[in-house]
């Protein structure tokens, strides 16, 4: 029988659960690396046994952990994440409107400062190649299993890289999309900057953020400056996407070119996380939260919402979720499907709760209730 197991980031340390395919007793393992923030781990497809964690603290820095055996055990990979020609190198970009400075809050230009790695995604065909997406804003590589990395710097280089700005939670690329039919194929989202997509593995870029609008920004219809959450495909249609923005949930049927809005009967288009059901392409769950100010659930009621057309007609899932005095939040890489035959849905909160649904929604039963707050949330089908 197939198992599953599932990799949860939190801001005390790392925990790994299991199950067999049937979902309902789990074994926890963990804390490790405690007391230390893991934004997000994931494993390979190619090797399963090896999994990425991001490793941040704000007192001793950054730190790649790569382990080997499922998790069992773990070694410090490298973690040196220098910034292509930042502006002080040689013939670094450094003026204004060049993609060597980027905006404050106040659109004061500063260079780009390395922060903390927010997102790990390997590659889909070789178990040593892994990108990282980092604050302030970049996208790196290694393609030696974590050991050193270097910076794609077409993304950050691009001649809008000077108008990106952060959101609330820093400049942070936190979303990175690999075409599973053309690798060359690449998407990412950047908090405050939108969504861009690359054709030739990185080596160029364009912003894809037509038909969004935020009335937040100057222009609210800028070709960047849209605080996306987050993204997601289904691997067998990569040319349909899905967003969940700082306000509104969108889709786009040209790989990102054009932009509509999905919201429809939700109770509010706020939210986090959005993700895709293993089987179903035109299945997607949100979590609506009350607003950018108040991020709790409605009414203190803890409330999937799930679409089975691609959008604007949603149902609430709620059994087995409390549906009283509940004020958590569903971070953006919180949320996760695995590939079993019945598609189990799965998410953290920042109360410490781990969800799982082993139906695709219908029912919830608790994996864990007193972690520390949830940051990510993935999952492994294995055999």
């Amino acid at each position: 029988m197939s198992r599953v197991r599932v990799l949860v980031g939190t801001r005390k340390g790392a925990f790994i659960c299991e199950s067999d395919g049937a979902r309902r007793d789990w074994r926890i393992a963990g804390p490790h690396f405690a007391g230390w923030e893991i934004y997000h781990m994931k494993a390979s497809p190619v090797n399963p046994e090896r999994i990425y964690a991001s490793q941040s603290s704000a007192w001793f820095g950054q730190v790649i952990q790569r382990s080997d055996d499922g998790g069992a055990s773990w070694q410090a990979a490298g973690n040196d994440f220098a910034y292509d020609g930042a502006p002080g190198a040689p013939g670094a970009p450094g003026a204004p409107g060049e993609a060597g400075l980027h905006q404050t809050y106040d659109g004061t230009l500063i260079p780009w400062v390395f922060k903390r790695v927010w997102h790990l995604e390997p590659s889909l065909s070789c178990a040593d190649t892994v990108y990282a997406g980092v604050e302030d804003a970049a996208l790196f590589v290694s393609r030696d299993a974590g050991a050193g990395w270097q910076e794609i710097s077409g993304l950050r280089r691009h001649t809008t890289g000077a108008d990106w700005a952060p959101g609330a939670g820093g400049m942070c690329l936190h979303t990175i999309l690999i075409d599973p039919l053309d690798e060359a194929r690449m998407f990412v989202a950047i908090s405050a900057a939108g969504a861009f997509r690359s054709e030739d593995g990185g080596a160029s870029w364009r912003p894809i953020n037509q038909g969004l609008r935020s009335e937040h920004i100057p222009d609210p219809k800028a070709e960047v400056g849209h605080c996306v959450h987050r993204l997601a495909l289904h691997p067998s249609r990569p040319s349909t996407l899905f967003m969940q923005k700082h306000w509104d949930v969108m889709r786009s049927d040209d790989a990102g070119d054009n932009w509509h809005e999905v919201s429809g009967n939700l109770p509010t288009d706020f939210g986090f996380c959005i993700d895709v059901h293993a089987h179903e392409p035109e299945t997607i769950y949100v979590v609506p939260i009350k607003s950018d100010q108040m991020h709790f659930p409605l009414d203190g009621k803890l409330q999937v919402f799930r679409s089975r057309t691609g959008g604007n007609d949603w149902e609430a899932l709620t059994n087995g979720l409390p549906q009283q005095d509940c004020y958590v939040n569903v971070l953006r890489d919180a949320m996760a499907v695995d590939r079993l035959d019945e598609c189990g849905i799965y998410f953290g909160t920042t109360g410490g709760q781990v969800y799982v649904s082993a139906d695709a929604g219908d029912h919830w039963q608790a994996i864990a209730q007193n972690l520390p707050a949830v940051l990510s949330v993935e999952v492994q089908t294995l055999p």
